[in-house]
């Protein structure tokens, strides 16, 4: 059973910078996954975030483009998320997980984020 561990939430001001890191446990199959940063906030669906493919390529919602970078270190099965100019709105708890048509592993606890305006 693959295991994500995300952390990096916290409190914040609105404007302010945060760095989300994700651990998969070894054996995953992580480093041919494509990758993603959600986000879930109570009673709402979790949402896709960004996300980057195994070779590097990166997507992102567009409420976060331009604010937000994905980044990957497939040979550490570690998964990073930049959030900069970081808005109220972001606030929600982060998880990580496999994204586009690769099956889902079990969801983490995810991290918390918080934006105060």
């Amino acid at each position: 059973q693959v295991q994500v561990v995300e952390s990096g939430g916290g409190l914040v001001q609105a404007g302010g910078s945060l760095r989300l890191s994700c651990a998969a446990s070894s054996g995953s199959g992580c480093s041919i996954s494509t990758l993603g940063w959600y986000r879930q906030a109570p009673g709402k669906e979790r949402e896709l975030v960004a996300d980057i493919s195994s070779g590097g390529r990166a997507n992102y919602a567009d409420s976060v483009t331009g604010r937000f970078t994905i980044s990957r270190d497939n040979v550490k099965n570690t998964l990073w998320l930049q959030m900069n100019s970081l808005k109220p709105e972001d606030t929600d708890v982060y998880y990580c997980n496999r994204a586009s048509s690769w099956p889902r592993w079990r969801w983490g606890q995810g991290t918390q984020v918080t934006v105060s305006s």
